[in-house]
């Protein structure tokens, strides 16, 4: 890289790092991880994911699920993280 030039690629990495889309597009990437992060039965059967100020807010209505969630929040946050390579999730609540 020469003085002055950047690449396409950190130009773009740069700009939505300071966009106001970058928390939506992060919530959209973890919507299409989960079931690679949670399993398929999971998946199935968790019904929204939401992103919001760096809570992970996970609605189901299947009670079962719920309680295994709540005892995995800490892994949850974990793998979540990893998947991203940042630490956008700080929280996670179970509705």
């Amino acid at each position: 890289m020469r003085h002055g030039i950047t690449s396409m690629g950190d130009a773009l990495k740069e700009f939505m790092n300071k966009s106001r889309l970058k928390p939506r597009l992060t919530e959209v990437r973890i919507q299409e991880n989960w079931e690679q992060l949670m399993g398929r039965t999971i998946s199935r059967y968790t019904e929204q994911i939401q992103l919001i100020d760096g809570k992970l807010l996970i609605t189901t209505t299947v009670a079962p699920l719920k309680q295994e969630l709540s005892y995995s929040k800490d892994r949850i946050i974990k793998l979540v993280n990893e998947m991203l390579g940042e630490p956008a999730v700080r929280e996670v609540v179970i509705k």
